[in-house]
């Protein structure tokens, strides 16, 4: 029993002598990439998840090539059997809403709870396309919050081309709401605005999220501890700041969280939304800014947003406030 006990308080203090001395292992945390569920499955033939899917890849930079499915909207289903991607490429200047969805951490673009969102917004008539950031699924490189956001970046930008001028709104979910505003931001740095933000169950910051993980709650109380945390995160250059991004963007903006989520706590979406509400009247624009909120007793918590029935209803109406 004495070594039980001996033991796992051994295992408890060694972890802030472990992150202090390999900082990186808390970025690996963080992004999880090396998570690569569901197991086994080919991400090339997204056929055997999602249909009228097709995939491809691009080069973001030199040496990093990320895995992409473009998922069909529903007026496209009955032409796409045996087309190829040059088919598809041509469909996204159909006029219809692009979706660029940015997953959040680990697992790849198969992930189940992923798969069911872009089969509801793609029967709801848009496209959707599902990006593997750098390292992670079947894509190269290592993952950085930089990287995540060049490669978005590349892929707006690919998308913007393609859809010859239609709507093409960012749908960040968790850690993708992170990259989504980094995105937004890059972009109206560059002189435009993206079209809509989509951020589901988002974070004011990354270290929030982190700070509030019941794991490092039982460290909280140790001297230095709280310290030691953001100081590594600064190593890593990870900070994916919701909250300092708001402040500057103007795109219109729709938050999605549930008050159950056990991951990324129900105020900071609502803080979010009020930030946007605050930035959209310093800068006296007319862009809708709008929140829903999941009641708990629902059971959605952070990853089951798209059993709502009436979703695709309320994504309807939010781009029909952007037409008018």
């Amino acid at each position: 029993m004495k070594r039980a006990v001996l033991f796992l308080i051994t295992v408890y203090a060694s972890v802030p002598v472990i992150l202090y001395l390999f900082p990186w292992i808390l970025g690996h945390i963080i992004f999880a990439h090396f998570l690569r569920f569901p197991y086994f499955l080919d991400l090339g033939r997204p056929e055997d998840v999602l249909n009228h899917t097709c995939n491809f890849y691009l080069n973001t930079e030199d040496g990093v090539s990320v895995g992409v499915w473009h998922t069909l909207p529903a007026s496209q289903w009955e032409d796409a059997p045996g087309k190829g991607p040059e088919w598809y490429r041509e469909t996204l200047g159909d006029g219809r809403p692009v979706f660029i969805y940015l997953h959040g951490n680990g697992a790849t673009r198969a992930m189940n709870h992923r798969v069911e969102l872009v089969k509801i917004l793609s029967a709801a008539g848009y496209h959707v396309l599902s990006l593997d950031y750098r390292g992670f699924g079947d894509s190269t490189g290592e993952p950085s919050e930089a990287g995540m956001t060049s490669d978005t970046l590349y892929l707006y930008h690919w998308v913007k081309k393609q859809s010859r001028g239609g709507p093409v709104c960012l749908w960040g979910h968790s850690l993708g709401t992170g990259v989504a505003t980094n995105t937004a931001v890059k972009v109206q740095e560059q002189g435009s605005v993206v079209d809509a933000l989509i951020l589901e169950a988002p974070f004011t910051t990354i270290g929030e999220v982190v700070a509030n993980h019941p794991v490092t709650k039982m460290y909280m109380f140790l001297p230095g501890f709280e310290s030691l945390l953001w100081s590594i995160l600064e190593k890593n250059n990870i900070v994916f700041a919701n909250d300092k991004n708001l402040k500057t963007l103007t795109s219109p903006l729709l938050v999605l969280h549930s008050k159950d989520d056990d991951i990324v706590p129900y105020n900071m979406g609502l803080k979010l939304y009020q930030i946007s509400l605050q930035t959209k009247k310093e800068y006296n624009t007319d862009v809708p800014v709008e929140m829903i909120s999941y009641s708990a007793n629902l059971g959605f918590s952070h990853n089951s947003i798209y059993l709502d029935p009436n979703l695709s209803n309320v994504i309807g109406k939010f781009l029909q406030n952007l037409r008018q």
